[in-house]
Parts: structure tokens; sequence; C-alpha cells
């Protein structure tokens, strides 16, 4: 009985040049090992609380990291973000909003939901391959987050 192996980052994109872009971004700095793709609102949250198609996973091996794309279909990023956030269970999980948006009230309203940071996409692939490829390593390999579980 081999055990899932452990998702490190939950890439929630539904935009298929950006997914693309994320990953060969995150490839570049070897940090996709262990990368599970949403493409909507739907996807992450069943993901995320092992619902559906996850309900074989355990929710206390979430993601280290979600990146969160905040224009989503069915169930948008600020949704997601709230009821992950609001769960007991998943609340401690770092969400990073990726996305193209630089309206203040988007920031604003991702912060008072939680968030743990909040990037707006650069839009040529040197820029943005850094910003993933910092963000990968300082969630993946410097943040030392808390225990879960027993």
């Amino acid at each position: 009985m081999n055990e899932p192996k452990e998702i490190e980052i939950l890439l929630v994109e539904d935009n298929q040049d950006d997914l693309d872009m994320t990953l060969r971004a995150l490839r570049k700095a070897n940090l996709a090992n262990h990368i599970h793709v949403a493409r909507d609102g739907v996807e992450a949250l069943e993901f995320i609380f092992c619902e559906g198609p996850h309900a074989n996973r355990k929710i206390e091996n979430g993601p280290k990291v979600v990146l969160l794309d905040l224009k989503l279909p069915k169930i948008d990023g600020m949704e997601v973000l709230k009821r992950i956030k609001s769960d007991p269970r998943t609340k401690i999980i770092p969400v990073v909003m990726m996305t193209s948006s630089k309206e203040q009230r988007d920031v604003i309203e991702s912060y008072h939901l939680g968030v743990n940071s909040y990037i707006v996409k650069p839009v040529n692939f040197e820029g943005f391959a850094t910003a993933v490829q910092e963000l990968g390593m300082y969630w993946l390999l410097f943040n030392q987050p808390p225990k879960t579980g027993g």
C-alpha cells in the first residue's frame, strides 16, 4: 500500500498559458517534484478537503503552500481562500494569491481573509520565473510551518 506522495504545492490556475509558465518556472528552480494542479475553485476545495476524487487523501497531508489565482471558474479564488482559512484543519496552510489584479479592494479583501502573500503576476516570463522561483524557495525551503496532527 503506497501512500500517495506528499503534495508540496497546490497550484490553482485556469489559464493554460499562466499554468505552463508557472510550471516551467518551478521546474527551472527544481521545485516541481510534488505539484497538484486544480483548474477551478471546486477542484481546489475537493483536493484541500479530501472530497470527491480526493477522498482517499488525508487532510493532514495538505500542501505546504497553495498558489491561488483570484479569478477562477465555478468558485473564485477569494471564496477558496475564505474556506481554507476559516477551517481549523486547514487555516495554517500558507496561501499565496497570484493574480493579474492590482485592484486595491482585492488586495485588502485577500489579507482580511488571511492570505499569506499577494503577488501580481509580471507579464514577461523572466520576471515571472524569478518571482515563482523565489516564492517556491521561500515557502518550501525556508518557511518553518507548525507541525500538524498528533
